[in-house]
Order: structure tokens, then C-alpha cells, then sequence
């Protein structure tokens, strides 16, 4: 295992870390705005916006997680009947369109991050939409940090610190 790989299994616990507590946080946060609007009758103005929040970094953060670790969805009923040389180039098929897309959405979303950055959320006014919406142009630069790894070092989803979750 060469030094990328070793920095990218820190990533990978990174980003899996950071996930898991936006997913506890949402997961928490919304039971108790339900319990504030339906037991208590005066609904909380933060629950729902914490809650997306989470969910913005759950989702863009996590899914660098899942693409090195293979378990995103995936339709492999032609790539399976290719030969193993057909596999390959479809392989470097997937990945070059992956960067692609991770390029355009780091491109896209950081601008959408820049325009929003001083617009404050209505109900956090510490936080703006520029920050709320940061997570996406780093979950595309995670993912094609997970992609350039991919292509250098081959599938990592068989590692032992990858299939830690039991996922596989």
C-alpha cells in the first residue's frame, strides 16, 4: 500500500466520521421539532434547517464513503456479459466520466457556494447558504480525490479497513 492510499483511508475515516454524526444530529434534531410542534403546540424555528443541513452533509460527504467502499448503486447487467477486456475499458469508461461530473460539480457548486456565502439562513442567522451548501463542492473533491485513487492503486472496496462496516 503506497502513501496515497494510506492518506486516502484517512479520508475515508473522515468522511465516514463526519457522516455518521451529521446522520445522529438529524436523526435527533427531527423528533425533537415534532415533539416541540405536536406535544408541546409551539414549534421550534431550528429543527428543520438543522436537519437539512445534516443531510446535505451526510449525503455529499458520505458518498465518497460509498464509492470506495463499491456499495453505491450500480447497474452492472451489461458490464457483466463484457469480457474481461471490455470490463476494463469500461472501468476507465466509468471513471473518466466520474471525474468529469465531479469536475463540473466542484466547479458549480463552489460558484453557487461563492454567490451565497453573505445570504444568512432565515431561521440560523450565524450560518449562511454559502456554508450550508460548502459540503458539496468537498464531497466532489473527495470523490474524485476516491476516483484518482481508484485509477492509480485499483478497487480498494475489498481492503480490510473498507469493508470494516461489514457492508460487503
Amino acid at each position: 500500500m503506497n502513501a496515497y492510499s494510506r492518506l486516502m483511508d484517512g479520508l475515508y475515516l473522515l468522511c465516514m466520521g463526519i457522516a455518521a454524526v451529521a446522520l445522529l444530529i438529524m436523526v435527533t434534531v427531527i423528533p425533537i421539532g415534532i415533539f416541540a410542534r405536536y406535544v408541546l403546540n409551539g414549534a421550534l424555528s431550528w429543527p428543520e434547517p438543522v436537519a437539512i443541513v445534516c443531510m446535505i452533509i451526510f449525503t455529499f460527504i458520505g458518498a465518497p464513503v460509498g464509492l470506495r467502499a463499491g456499495t453505491h448503486i450500480c447497474v452492472s447487467m451489461v458490464t457483466d456479459r463484457l469480457s474481461e477486456t471490455g470490463q476494463k475499458w469500461a472501468q476507465r469508461l466509468c471513471n473518466l466520466l466520474l471525474i468529469v461530473v465531479c469536475l463540473i460539480l466542484l466547479q458549480a457548486s463552489y460558484s453557487l457556494c461563492e454567490a451565497m456565502w453573505i445570504q444568512p439562513l432565515a431561521a440560523l442567522p450565524a450560518v449562511t447558504y454559502g456554508e450550508m451548501y460548502l459540503p458539496i463542492p468537498i464531497g466532489a473533491l473527495f470523490t474524485l480525490l476516491f476516483v484518482i485513487e481508484r485509477i492509480l492503486n485499483g478497487d480498494q472496496s475489498q481492503r480490510p479497513l473498507v469493508t470494516l462496516g461489514g457492508t460487503h
